[in-house]
């Protein structure tokens, strides 16, 4: 997705109203020396991890073949790899044969339809496009979403009633992006999507709960891969643009290209809950020594650093309402960004699919620097939720009318007719082709059956309770009602058929 950025360079963040000074100090009340105490053991860490990634480079991101999804030992060490890092790729998710189809399909979409706008507007190389064939066809291919039933699956809930399943993929329409050599216009620094100050908010993420343990002083038992406390997020409170309104377990693209490193690729942060902690844990704390000497080992020391303590200001560094989160080496200094930690992935080939956890940090290459273009269709991986079956309701009816998809229908990009009258755009019949019942139902298009039901509401790695078949049929029953309000309701069902 496209980000609004502010594009921080000064060493000074941003300070905001007075409001977020309250916030921050109720936020760890009755915490402070715990939330101290746990940032010094952070800033240890922190140091030992950068090390630990500076020597393995790309190499430590996680990379398991599709064809190994259920080999039970790789996939334990690719689930412990991604857990701690937050970004793998699975390779050769779909055939090269396949994606090349893919690709030239949606090209001659584009020559049919010339007036497409995107980014940057004098040169489009990030599309608004929704609908377009390749696009239609890898959301809705059973290989792509067996993947992200294999990853989703790496979360878990601690809550056995919460309603959310993993084994329900749901589609999120995105952009397609083929980003040319020499481009700069697609190039990103560092950031983390899905909100800013939302994260320090109780109307964000404070609703949820999600980074209680974090404000808590107990960073060590924050779990990232927990799916129950991100069900009531609000990660949006001020329309945005980029956001996203589904809950997504992962964000991705998969590849249509050969892409290098450094050839319009992703880069990333590899240290998922370190990074996470130190983020919101940051704004408390300020060094003695001036910000010109980032970098070194004294600026970089725990006696470096004190709390506020009675008198916190109004800073979040890199975040601003409306805007995304940023990060930087002068804002964020122990996270050594531009020198140790942010790797780019490994070379990815067509049909490769990236993934990263949705609170990762990374960036996009600054400069295409090679000699091909670097095609990706942004694809994530998102649960069935009760928020996610609402918001594809929407999407749904974008998708029959050729609109943009919702969360973009208000971008400075489109027109106000979106696809609807584009030469060649897919329909209900497509999908269908590209991936049949399990297809549709991925985008809304016919109902889930409530009595196959595998019994895992998101815990990760199945199961057979009687809770679980009974919450996850729950959830089914509430998505169906509300994709197909004039077919189902509380207690009282007519027969089903595909739209």
């Amino acid at each position: 997705m496209a980000v609004d950025f502010l594009s921080l360079s000064a060493s000074d963040p941003i300070p905001l109203t007075e409001r977020f000074a309250k916030i921050k100090r109720n936020i760890i009340a009755g915490n402070e020396k715990a939330v101290a105490d746990s940032f010094y053991r952070l800033l240890s860490q922190l140091r030992k991890e950068a090390d630990r990634i500076a020597a393995a480079g790309p190499d430590i991101i996680p990379i398991i073949d599709y064809f190994d999804i259920h080999d039970p030992t790789k996939v334990a060490a690719f689930r412990d790899a991604l857990q701690k890092r937050g970004v793998a790729i699975v390779r050769k998710v779909i055939p090269t044969n396949v994606t090349q189809s893919w690709k030239e399909e949606t090209e001659e979409y584009l020559r049919h339809n010339p007036h497409t706008k995107g980014i940057p507007a004098r040169d489009p190389q990030l599309y608004e496009l929704f609908w377009g064939p390749g696009q239609v066809k890898a959301r809705a291919d059973s290989r792509v979403l067996e993947v992200q039933r294999f990853v989703m699956n790496m979360w878990h809930s601690n809550n056995e009633t919460a309603l959310v399943s993993s084994n329900h993929p749901v589609t999120y329409a995105d952009r397609m992006r083929i980003r040319r050599p020499g481009d700069t216009s697609l190039g990103s620094g560092p950031h983390i999507d899905n909100g800013s100050v939302e994260r320090w908010e109780p109307d964000g993420y404070g609703r949820a709960g999600t980074y209680a343990k974090i404000f808590q002083g107990r960073w060590e038992e924050y779990d990232p891969w927990e799916s129950s406390t991100r069900l009531g997020v609000t990660s949006d409170l001020y329309n945005s643009a980029g956001s996203c309104n589904m809950f997504r377990m992962f964000q991705g693209w998969l590849s249509l290209s050969s892409i290098p490193p450094g050839h319009g690729s992703l880069r990333a942060c590899p240290m998922l809950r370190l990074t996470t902690a130190y983020l919101l844990l940051r704004p408390f704390f300020s060094p003695r020594l001036p910000a010109g000497s980032c970098s070194t080992p004294d600026f970089l020391h725990e006696n470096n650093w004190n709390m506020h303590v009675g008198h916190s200001n109004s800073v979040i560094q890199g975040a601003v309402p409306g805007r995304i989160q940023e990060l930087t080496d002068a804002l964020h200094p122990h996270l050594r960004l531009g020198d140790r930690t942010m790797v780019p992935v490994p070379q990815v080939e067509p049909g490769d699919y990236v993934l990263w956890h949705p609170d990762a940090v990374h960036a996009a290459d600054p400069v295409h620097g090679g000699f091909a273009d670097a095609a990706v269709l942004y694809v994530p991986a998102c649960p069935l939720t009760q928020t996610n079956a609402l918001y594809l309701a929407r999407q749904r009816k974008a998708f029959l009318l050729g609109h943009p998809a919702p969360d973009f229908e208000s971008g400075s990009g489109h027109s106000s007719r979106g696809e609807r009258d584009y030469m060649g755009r897919p329909g209900v019949q497509d999908v269908n082709d590209a991936g049949g019942e399990e297809g549709l139902r991925s985008m809304g298009l016919l109902p889930w059956d409530e009595k196959k039901v595998v019994g895992s509401n998101g815990s990760g790695g199945g199961g057979s309770s009687s809770i679980a078949v009974a919450v996850e049929r729950e959830l089914l029953r509430q998505a169906n009602g509300i994709l197909f309000p004039d077919r189902f309701d509380l207690g009282y069902k007519r027969k089903a058929k595909r739209l």
